[in-house]
């Protein structure tokens, strides 16, 4: 299973052309790039913890009984 130590180094650019698919703010958020592992990380960190494997998130108690 691949961790976050394994994933590249990545360099962003900024392309200074018209995206037809932007927001009218004329931004888009770039974060979601660094965060997409956590809540994998979170569920294998529960799933060490219990020994019960939450597949759907949000993880609530209730799932764990």
């Amino acid at each position: 299973m691949a961790v976050h130590a394994d994933t590249p180094e990545f360099d962003i650019d900024f392309i200074n052309e018209l995206d037809p698919h932007m927001p009218d703010l004329g931004a888009r958020g770039i974060g979601e790039i660094g965060i997409v592992g956590a809540p994998a990380a979170v569920a294998n960190a529960i799933f060490h913890a219990t020994g019960k494997r939450v597949r759907d998130l949000p993880i609530t108690p209730d799932k764990l009984i």
